[in-house]
């Protein structure tokens, strides 16, 4: 059976427009686009999507816009270290039509972890929508222990899927074999996607899937399908994207803004703090292509 969000989910990259406004226009064309390539889902205003930089009524607007274009799963992320206001925004991005919420760990404020329990059941309880948890520790400071996320899995009904960015493999096979039947693990970093299939993950949120749509299928197809020598293949053929979508010198989203350019495809220059750009990064990026087979 497919999981409740399909295999392959582009955390898809906000677009801006030349004075660094919001670009819907664009962000609908890229979602419509992605699908085509093959993702059964997106998720807007992630950390890819540079939600630092959105304000609220913007992230609104463009989980609106992009609902209402395509036919695909749509995550919004909503979150906040702030409780109150990520319920606020969870209520509204509910409003507009989106399919489910992604919610990070409160991030700088470093909560415990019975106030992590309560700050994401405060979120799920403002929606009817299901709710995917964000443990991304190396950017909010704070992880998600397996404890906590197996009582939201049983207290919560609506909490039902873990993005794992937190790059702990033994930990998460933990995870997947306490959590409760339904309750989905998707890994958050490209790089350990294979690795955390073989521990029962479903799925991935990618980031590299902007242009290696077809090759993350085709990864997910061979394991699921039980040719491991297939997606080993793949995900060989996937690591020079990976070490190409973020590093200490070109950060998330970065290196994907610049391959939206080489591509001819809406996204324009990441919001500040973010960048500049390097000067070779698109080049960079047209090797990565040319490595795929895409001339």
């Amino acid at each position: 059976m497919e999981p409740r969000f399909g295999r392959v989910i582009t955390a898809m990259i906000t677009p801006f427009a030349a004075n660094g406004s919001l670009d819907l226009e664009g962000a609908v064309e890229l979602a419509r686009w992605l699908v085509e390539q093959g993702n059964d889902g997106l998720v807007l205003a992630g950390t890819t999507g540079e939600s630092p930089t959105l304000t609220h009524d913007e992230q609104v607007a463009l989980v609106e816009a992009v609902a209402s274009a395509v036919d695909c799963h749509v995550i919004a992320g909503a979150g906040s270290n702030d409780t109150a206001a990520a319920v606020e925004l969870t209520e509204r991005c509910t409003a507009v039509g989106a399919d489910a919420i992604l919610t990070v760990t409160p991030y700088y404020n470093r909560p415990s972890q019975l106030g992590l329990f309560h700050h994401f059941r405060a979120v799920a309880e403002a929606t009817t929508l299901p709710v995917m948890l964000y443990d991304i520790p190396i950017r909010s400071g704070r992880k998600i222990d397996t404890a906590t996320s197996l009582r939201l899995a049983d207290e919560v009904q609506n909490v039902v899927a873990v993005k794992d960015a937190a790059g702990d493999v033994g930990e998460t096979a933990r995870l997947v074999a306490a959590a409760p039947d339904g309750f989905d693990i998707y890994s958050g970093e490209d790089a350990l996607t294979l690795s955390l299939l073989a521990v029962g993950a479903v799925g991935v949120v990618s980031v590299a899937s902007h242009w290696a749509t077809p090759e993350t299928v085709a990864l997910m197809e061979a394991f699921f399908s039980g040719d491991v020598a297939g997606a080993t293949a793949a995900n060989q053929r996937l690591i020079p994207s990976w070490a190409f979508e973020s590093g200490d010198l070109n950060p998330n989203p970065i290196p994907t803004k610049a391959m939206m350019k080489v591509l001819g495809l809406p996204g324009g220059d990441c919001r500040p703090p973010m960048g500049p750009e390097p000067d070779d990064l698109q080049d960079l990026a047209r090797r990565i292509l040319v490595g795929l087979g895409r001339g």
